[in-house]
């Protein structure tokens, strides 16, 4: 419910000209939303999904005015206004494009007139236009666009915007009773320890340290084997998945927002790092707000955009071989034990939906998320954010342990990616990882442009020197 609730506020503030549902059965508002999400985050619509939105977004301002809410702009009119193109650059400006002075002034005027088409109801406007519950949702709208692009609000901007959040939540600011508004998510504790600082005496919360446990953060003998045989099956493959020279090696990412942000950075630095391998084409599948509880669902519609992605990179199901797992849920709470329970259940179906989508995936690389101390929201803060790194070790000693669940006919084999989790500015003593406030946005959980790159240069290294990874990535 929690996630539900969390994932319809970025619904309803990311993507405010979608905010209510449709009698039109031929859209679905689901997809509209993943696609405005796509280009929100920085990709390339095609034409079709382009005319996709805007039929969505026809079809709730339809809705909006059956039901007396007004809606965008009138499509077309005998008044020296060409509404249909003043409705497009109503579009554009409300998803934060900059206009040309000539489109403003268009679209001024065609506001300006607007009243006289619509019962003297103001249109919608970028300035000033508080609803009845005393919001200005436009202002939401563009602040929260902001915040997710990784950019630092005034303190005024991101006192607006935290109000509006909990408007949209119903709440008052102290509903629920946890940041956020997430009931019963438990405080961190005043120091966390890196898990590749921790030796094998060192606890917390009866978990002793390294990747792997008992203070090693280098796999066990069994593991390395089943690596070196999963690294061996690692080679280009054709279209229909068979081994050829011309082949190619598809590498994929699953996971969220912080996920899509960090790995489109390490797309556009691996691309052109000279180490990386000719074969290998890297596509970016993570979508925003798409926990593993979205895809632990077989057919949800972040699987038809991540088989789109791969058809637009050119690549096939057959040879995707190789992915990165970010585990994470939305507005996790309640103890350590049902926190990791949840995310693991998820997990193991998203390695299920893998294995049957891609018939050819070797190696899953799981990792958890980055540092949440500074998280400002109940969308992921600690000790959540820290206690992930346990269910990435958890699944994978679950495998090496003959789990009926993880096993190769169901589940890529796992491994640990980089783990990216150090104490704020405190670091970590296995690197010099450390992160500042001005690694992240405003809500102190989503990376901004210093983050990413953080992330990004860790994935890098991480697959371009690793005994475990090198072989499929570098030349």
């Amino acid at each position: 419910m929690k996630t539900t609730i969390l994932l319809a506020l970025v619904s309803l503030l990311g993507a405010a000209t979608l905010r209510s549902q449709s009698s039109d059965a031929s859209v679905d508002f689901d997809k509209a939303r993943q696609l405005f999400e796509k280009h929100q985050s920085g990709g390339t619509l095609t034409a079709d999904e382009e005319a996709y939105i805007e039929r969505a977004r026809a079809a709730h301002d339809a809705q909006m005015k059956k039901q007396g809410g007004g809606g965008d702009l009138p499509p077309q009119g005998q008044d020296g206004i060409d509404w249909e193109r003043a409705q497009k650059l109503h579009q554009r400006d409300s998803a934060g494009e900059k206009l040309s002075e000539e489109e403003k002034a268009y679209l001024d005027k065609a506001r300006a007139a607007f009243p006289k088409r619509n019962g003297g109801s103001p249109p919608p406007s970028s300035a000033n236009a508080p609803s009845s519950d005393g919001i200005d949702w436009r202002k939401a709208q563009d602040l929260f666009r902001r915040e997710q692009s990784g950019e630092k609000l005034s303190e005024a901007d991101q006192k607006f915007l935290d109000h509006a959040k909990e408007v949209r939540r119903g709440g008052s600011g102290s509903a629920g009773g946890g940041r956020g508004g997430v009931a019963n998510q438990r405080k961190a504790p005043s120091s966390l320890t890196p898990l590749t600082d921790m030796s094998a005496d060192d606890k917390y919360e009866g978990e002793d340290g390294g990747l792997y446990g008992k203070g090693s953060n280098e796999p066990p003998e069994a593991l390395k084997k089943s690596a070196a045989e999963a690294l061996a099956q690692i080679q280009p493959l054709n279209a229909d998945g068979k081994p050829s020279g011309n082949g190619k090696i598809a590498f994929i990412s699953i996971s969220m927002s912080n996920a899509t942000q960090e790995f489109s950075f390490f797309k556009s630095i691996a691309d052109g790092d000279k180490r990386k391998s000719d074969k290998l084409t890297i596509v970016d599948c993570a979508q925003g707000g798409q926990t593993m509880a979205a895809w632990a669902r077989p057919e949800g519609r972040n699987w038809d955009e991540a088989m789109s992605r791969l058809q637009r990179a050119e690549v096939t199901p057959q040879q995707v071989q190789v992915a990165w797992v970010k585990l994470a849920n939305a507005g996790p709470a309640g103890s350590k034990s049902d926190h990791l329970a949840t995310l693991e259940a998820d997990t193991i179906q998203v390695l299920h939906n893998l294995k049957q989508r891609f018939p050819n995936l070797r190696i899953a690389y799981l990792g958890s998320r980055i540092y949440a101390g500074y998280a400002s929201t109940g969308l992921n803060p600690e000790p959540y954010a820290y206690e992930g790194a346990f269910a990435v070790r958890h699944l994978i000693q679950k495998q090496i342990a003959g789990d009926a669940d993880l096993a190769l006919d169901k589940s890529p084999l796992l491994l640990w990616g980089p783990y990216l989790w150090a104490e704020g500015e405190k670091g970590r003593k296995f690197d010099d990882l450390k992160y500042t406030q001005d690694d992240f946005g405003s809500d102190g959980t989503h990376p901004s442009n210093s983050g990413r790159e953080k992330v990004a240069k860790q994935l890098l290294e991480f697959f371009a020197t690793n005994p475990y990874a090198k072989g499929w990535f570098a030349k």
